[in-house]
C-alpha cells in the first residue's frame, strides 16, 4: 500500500484517526484501539498510505488525551498496550505506516512528576522539571507575568502548599491541568528521548509532535508585548511576524535535532511531523531542515481564503520555502482542532472563522461548503508533496453546528466563559452504517457525542461504491494521485491555459502530465480539449467547468 522506498513520507497520504470518535468496539460510547483495528479495511479501501493516531495515553481526559499522565501506557478508555501492539501489527500487514501523537509541551497535572513537584519545596529538583515561579506583589499574589492561556484566562495558576499556605505559580499555556515542562531541565530531555525509544521499539513509524513551536520560552519569562500574535492557527502574516516570548523561539530546533539523532538509530526510516503554527513559511521550513523533522503541517494552506489568488500565493511560498531546505510540503485542510473544511468554506467570506459554531451562530451554506470542500480536496491531492486527511472528510462530513451546549466538553468552552463553542463540533464520531445503532460507531448505540441528522445520509455504507459520492471521489483521487505520480511531481502554473493575471479566479497548473483546473470564480469556465480524469462536481451541458469545481484533465 505505502510507497516502497525509505522516503515514503515525502509523498504519503496520511489519515488522521481521532481515537475516541473513530470506532467503539467495547460499546461504552467511546472509540478505542480495537475499534480502530476492526475498521482498518476501510482505510485500505480508501487507499491511504499511513495513519496518524491522536493521543491514547493514560490521561484524566481534561483535554481529550492531550493531558498525559503516563506516556508509556494506553488509557483504559482505549484499551491496552497489547491492543496497541495488535493495531500496529495489523497496520503493517496491510501496508499502513503508523504515526502517533507526542505531547512534549506539557503533561497532565496527574503526572507523577507534577505531583512530586507539588509536594516538594520551591527551588527543588522536582520543581525544576516544570515552570514554577514566585508571584509578583508584596505577597506574591500576582502572576509572574501577563501571559494568557490560548484556552482563555491567565496562563498561571497558584498552588497551595502542603501547609495550606499559598505558594508559587506554575505556567500552563493550555488548560490549568496541563502544566508546561521546563525544557532547560536535563531530566525532561532524557525522559523524552526514553519515551521516543519506548514507542519506536514497539514498531511505530513516526510521531506527530503537538504544539512543536512552544516548548522553549524566552529566558526570564518577560511579559508578552501587546502586539504579539496570540492565535493558535495563524495565516500567512509576512516576515514581520510579531515576537512572542512563548511561541516559536529558535531553541526548539536543537530539541528536534536531538530527537532526530534518536530516530536515525532505527531502520527503516522513522519520521517526525511538526504541528508548528508559525509564520511565514520560511519559519515553518526551519522545522524540516535535513537534521530536524521530516514534515510540518501547512496551516497557511488550511487557513487560506477560497480565492484563487490567495491559494496560489500560499502554494508558491510553501514550495519555495520547503524546496530551499530540500523538504516536501505537507498539505492539510482539516484536523481535530479546526472547523471541518466543508463547513468552513460554507461560511460568508467576510466572517472571521470561529472556534466552533453554535446553533444561534451564522450557519454554513451546506451545499456551497460541500462543493468547495470537494474542489479544494482535488486541488490539494494534485499538489506535489504529502497530504493529511482528517477522519470523516472522505465522507464530506460537516461540523456539528447544533450540538446542545450541555454536551460540550472542550476546555475552551469553559475557560472562555462559554464565549467560544470549541472543537467538539469537528470531533463527532464517525457514521459507518446508516441503519445501525449510533450509525455503526458503537454496537450498543452509545456515543460520547450525538450525530447530527445530516450524518445519516453521509454514512460510509451510503457512499461506498456509489458513483459521484464524496467517498468515491476521494478514493479515485488517491488512486490517480499514485498512478500519475502527482505527489512526486513538479508544479507548473498553466499560464498557457489560464493567464493568472487576467483570470484571477482560476487556479490552473500541470503536474506530471495532468492539468488541474479549479474554478474559484462565479462563471463557468471553458475547458481545453482532452480526457477528463476526475472532477469534484458535474460539468455543465456544454462541458464547461462550473464555479466551485475542480477538474483533472489529460490534454491533447
Amino acid at each position: 500500500m505505502n510507497p516502497p522506498t525509505a522516503n515514503w513520507w515525502r509523498t504519503a497520504a496520511v489519515y488522521q484517526i481521532y481515537p475516541r470518535s473513530f470506532a467503539d468496539a467495547s460499546g461504552d460510547g467511546i472509540g478505542d484501539l480495537p475499534g480502530i483495528t476492526s475498521r482498518l479495511g476501510a482505510l485500505t479501501y480508501l487507499g491511504v498510505d499511513a495513519v496518524w493516531i491522536s493521543p491514547f495515553y493514560r490521561s484524566p481526559q481534561v483535554d481529550a488525551g492531550y493531558d498525559v499522565s503516563d506516556y508509556r501506557d494506553v488509557d483504559p478508555l482505549f484499551g491496552t498496550l497489547a491492543d496497541f501492539d495488535e493495531l500496529v501489527t495489523r497496520c503493517h500487514v496491510l501496508g499502513l505506516k503508523v504515526i502517533i501523537d507526542l505531547v512534549p509541551n506539557h503533561s497532565s497535572d496527574d503526572h507523577p512528576w507534577f505531583q512530586a513537584a507539588l509536594a516538594a519545596a520551591a527551588g527543588s529538583a522536582a520543581r525544576s522539571r516544570y515552570l514554577f515561579r514566585d508571584g509578583k506583589g508584596t505577597h506574591g499574589d500576582q502572576p509572574p507575568n501577563n501571559w494568557r492561556s490560548i484556552m482563555g484566562g491567565p496562563a498561571w495558576t497558584r498552588i497551595t502548599g502542603p501547609d495550606g499556605c499559598p505558594g508559587q505559580w506554575y505556567l500552563h499555556i493550555f488548560d490549568a491541568r496541563q502544566p508546561d515542562f521546563d525544557w532547560t531541565s536535563p531530566d525532561v530531555h532524557a525522559e523524552f528521548r526514553s519515551i521516543l525509544r519506548f514507542w519506536l521499539d514497539r514498531g511505530v513509524d513516526g510521531f506527530r509532535v503537538d504544539c512543536a513551536h512552544s516548548l522553549v520560552k524566552e529566558t526570564g519569562l518577560p511579559d508578552e508585548p501587546e502586539h504579539a500574535i496570540k492565535v493558535l492557527i495563524p495565516g500567512e502574516v509576512g516576515e514581520a511576524d510579531a515576537h512572542s516570548p512563548m511561541w516559536g523561539l529558535d531553541g526548539v530546533h536543537e530539541i528536534y535535532r536531538e530527537w532526530r539523532r534518536v530516530l536515525d538509530e532505527y531502520s527503516p526510516t522513522r519520521i517526525m511531523v511538526a504541528e508548528a503554527t508559525v509564520s511565514p513559511m520560511s519559519r515553518v521550513a526551519r522545522f524540516v531542515r535535513s537534521d530536524e523533522m521530516h514534515q510540518a503541517f501547512n496551516f497557511s494552506f488550511l487557513t487560506a481564503p477560497w480565492t484563487a489568488t490567495a491559494v496560489r500565493q500560499v502554494i508558491d511560498r510553501s514550495l519555495a520555502a520547503n524546496g530551499a531546505v530540500g523538504a516536501p510540503t505537507t498539505w492539510v485542510l482539516s484536523n481535530h482542532d479546526v472547523l471541518r473544511h466543508v463547513s468552513r468554506y460554507g461560511l460568508p467570506a467576510d466572517l472571521k472563522v470561529p472556534n466552533g459554531i453554535r446553533v444561534q451562530d451564522v450557519q454554513p451554506d451546506a451545499a456551497l461548503g460541500l462543493a468547495r470542500g470537494r474542489a479544494a480536496t482535488l486541488t490539494m491531492l494534485a499538489l506535489p508533496g504529502s497530504a493529511y486527511l482528517y477522519q470523516g472528510e472522505e465522507l464530506g462530513l460537516p461540523e456539528h453546528t447544533a450540538l446542545d451546549d450541555s454536551l460540550r466538553q472542550a476546555p475552551e468552552w469553559f475557560r472562555s466563559g462559554h464565549l467560544e463553542a470549541g472543537r467538539d463540533g469537528c470531533r463527532v464520531p464517525m457514521p459507518w452504517n446508516a441503519a445501525a445503532p449510533a450509525l455503526g460507531f458503537s454496537p450498543t448505540g452509545a456515543s460520547w457525542l450525538p450525530h447530527p441528522q445530516s450524518y445519516v445520509g453521509l454514512a460510509w455504507d451510503q457512499q461506498a461504491g456509489v458513483a459521484g459520492s464524496t467517498l468515491e471521489m476521494y478514493r479515485a483521487a488517491l488512486a490517480l494521485r499514485r498512478s500519475w505520480g502527482l505527489a512526486a511531481g513538479t508544479l507548473d502554473w498553466a499560464t498557457d491555459f489560464a493567464d493568472t493575471a487576467a483570470e484571477p479566479d482560476v487556479l490552473a497548473f500541470r503536474n506530471n502530465g495532468v492539468l488541474i483546473v479549479s474554478n474559484r470564480g462565479v462563471e463557468a469556465l471553458p475547458l481545453p480539449a482532452g480526457r477528463v480524469l476526475l472532477t469534484s462536481g458535474t460539468l455543465d451541458q456544454d462541458g464547461d467547468l462550473p464555479a466551485d469545481v475542480t477538474a483533472w484533465i489529460i490534454t491533447d
